[in-house]
């Protein structure tokens, strides 16, 4: 009777140790064998950092600019998204799921199916990129990506962190990059990021700090990058349709 009370005990004390481990499951693709244990324990403590993932997966809308000259809404259930040029009057509607949308520029919308299909591929790629630089914490276990425990380090100001290294396989317009993610030792959020355009780069593009953290809805994000900024953000639980489907700008 006593071994069985203390073999209940012990489910009862791992019991929450086993459910943060599917809390925050990976994306199918996710490279879990290439990774290191101590990596992707960190990954996770971002996302709980974040505002869990639970919080992640019930954010409906995001809409953010970014560095002051591309406007972007996303519905992040459907895969649409309005990407607005700030410095004229280019609009693409796209879904990046299928690939599929519709270009306005010069006054009217884009009929020639050749130009159609070269600005909706731009605009996916520059979803690719601003949703990267703002939602890259909740990125850290998505296909194809490889984690590596860099051990102990200090951001540029001087605070202690957790150094991990993300790298890709085959997934995204840019596979052979690199980044250097530093993770806050008190808060768990990110603090730092450097990018590096090869893997085999030793010296970064460049390095900047993530901070201005605020709260959206339910999850925790960062808008300033050093002297670059992603600027009014807003997460929205409904968005009327026609934000997705018209040209005309949302107010």
């Amino acid at each position: 009777m006593l071994t069985r009370y203390f073999l209940f005990g012990l489910l009862l004390l791992a019991s929450p140790l086993l459910a943060q481990k599917t809390d925050n499951p990976p994306a199918e693709g996710f490279d879990m064998a290439g990774s290191d244990a101590r990596a992707v324990q960190i990954a996770d403590e971002v996302m709980a950092a974040q505002g869990g993932r639970k919080a992640w997966d019930n954010t409906h809308h995001i809409a953010w600019t970014f560095l002051g000259f591309r406007r972007l809404h996303w519905d992040k259930w459907t895969g649409d998204v309005r990407i607005d040029n700030l410095r004229n009057d280019q609009t693409i509607l796209v879904n990046i799921n299928t690939e599929k949308g519709r270009v306005f520029r010069n006054g009217k919308e884009e009929t020639n199916p050749d130009s159609v299909a070269k600005y909706v591929k731009q605009g996916k790629g520059a979803w690719i990129n601003d949703a990267y630089w703002l939602l890259m914490p909740f990125k850290l276990k998505d296909s194809g990506v490889t984690l590596k425990d860099l051990g102990e380090a200090k951001t540029e100001d001087g605070k202690p962190a957790d150094l991990i290294q993300l790298t890709f396989k085959g997934v995204g317009n840019t596979p052979d990059n690199k980044y250097h993610v530093w993770v806050d030792k008190a808060t768990r959020l990110v603090s730092q990021w450097a990018y590096y355009p090869k893997f085999t780069d030793e010296k970064p593009g460049f390095t900047l700090p993530w901070t201005d953290y605020q709260t959206y809805g339910q999850i925790k994000l960062s808008g300033k990058r050093g002297p670059r900024e992603l600027s009014d953000i807003r997460v929205f639980t409904k968005l009327p349709k026609s934000v997705y489907t018209s040209f005309e700008r949302p107010k």
